[in-house]
């Protein structure tokens, strides 16, 4: 089997892994009213795929498993014009779960080591967190408090979720460091 099926299959197999991921954890009732939810390690597949098969099979895996969240829960703009729609769909889905598909960068970058796992799914998590916060300060925003900016209110509402989010896909992910390297050494 030549390396492209191979990276096809798991990719496949993988992003099909992070959906159930995370279906299984929209069953749970922690939901947050405009999007946003604590899943079992769901984006870790997507980590996985970067590092097992390299940027571009990890980007373009990234941004299907993007489109699939947004089929399975899209959240419209408050405002219903195209342009926030439009930014809606980049900002929430397209960019924040593409950079996912980064982690081969970032494991690179440092040695490909337990901690370079670990560091490389903290930065890439960490990105979709700043893609959504973003998306909170344009779009979102009309749902803070008076008194409340912006920025302080995407970055509590996204925080809510996201933090234990990065907690958990960055220990998720050192976790399985060692069958990492055994894929990496073929």
């Amino acid at each position: 089997m030549n390396q492209k099926t191979k990276n096809l299959t798991l990719s496949a197999i993988l992003i099909a892994l992070a959906t159930v991921l995370a279906v299984i954890s929209n069953i749970l009732p922690i939901r947050l009213p405009y999007g946003g939810s604590v899943t079992l390690a769901s984006m870790v597949p997507i980590i996985l795929i970067g590092i097992l098969c390299g940027t571009k099979w990890g980007l373009l895996s990234g941004v299907v498993y993007g489109v699939i969240q947004m089929l399975f829960g899209f959240y419209p703009a408050p405002t219903q014009t195209l342009f926030d729609n439009i930014l809606v769909v980049l900002l929430d889905y397209i960019l924040a779960f593409g950079v996912l598909g980064l982690s081969d960068v970032f494991f690179c970058l440092t040695g490909k080591k337990v901690y370079s796992v670990a560091f490389s799914a903290f930065a890439v998590t960490t990105l979709r967190y700043i893609c959504h916060i973003l998306s909170g300060v344009i779009i979102w925003s009309v749902y803070k408090e008076a008194e409340q900016t912006a920025l302080a209110y995407s970055l509590i509402y996204n925080g809510s979720y996201m933090i234990p989010e990065i907690i958990l896909s960055t220990a998720v992910t050192a976790l399985l460091f060692p069958l990492i390297q055994k894929q990496k050494a073929r």
